[in-house]
């Protein structure tokens, strides 16, 4: 059996293929790094830094949520490091917003996302998955960073999707999903994370 390099931690290391971008760890929830382009591969390997910022994130601003500075700053010296540059490139992002009913099983939650999440690595070009933990008012943000719109589409239309999309109702108090474009400039010079727009 040939060994195969995860990267299991931050500290994007060139030449690991499989990337663990979502709390989820087993195999079919692992990125494969040989499926991207230079410029997705990069962002890939500097979101293994992604952390949250501050308590509120369920409700703050979602640029202000996240270390994305630090991030960019991975990037920019991955790009350095692998001697080919960044060509300007746009990620689309949603965030997920969220009020859970009292009622709600967390263990049924987690078992259809993980489930639509494998679905959705499947698919293709989905860079990076994030969610907290309710707060106190049963709030909740998750994340996805996606190579484009049209791959977060593909990603949602599975058998897995649809049916963690048909518990919505009966699951959430609340929820809205904002959409987000994220734009690195050649060699990472600036970025800036926008609403999306078509």
């Amino acid at each position: 059996m040939a060994s195969v390099d995860i990267q299991t931690a931050p500290g994007a290391e060139l030449g690991v293929r499989f990337l663990i971008q979502s709390p989820y760890t087993e195999k079919e929830h692992l990125l494969d790094l040989d499926t991207l382009n230079h410029e997705n591969e990069l962002l890939s390997r500097a979101l293994s830094r992604f952390r949250v910022l501050r308590d509120d994130y369920a409700t703050a601003p979602y640029v202000d949520s996240f270390n994305w500075p630090e991030v960019l700053d991975e990037v920019k010296r991955l790009a350095a490091e692998s001697g080919k540059g960044f060509k300007e490139t746009s990620f689309y992002i949603v965030a997920f917003r969220s009020r859970i009913k009292k009622t709600t099983e967390y263990a049924d939650l987690g078992r259809l996302d993980k489930a639509a999440h494998a679905e959705a690595v499947a698919s293709g070009g989905f860079l990076k998955y994030w969610f907290g933990e309710p707060d106190s008012e049963l709030a909740n943000l998750a994340t996805c960073i996606w190579r484009t719109r049209e791959d977060a589409k593909k990603g949602g239309t599975g058998p897995a999707h649809r049916k963690a999309a048909g518990a919505t109702r009966a699951m959430y108090a609340f929820w809205r999903i904002d959409q987000h474009r994220l734009i690195i400039r050649d060699n990472v010079e600036s970025w800036e994370i926008i609403p999306w727009e078509e």
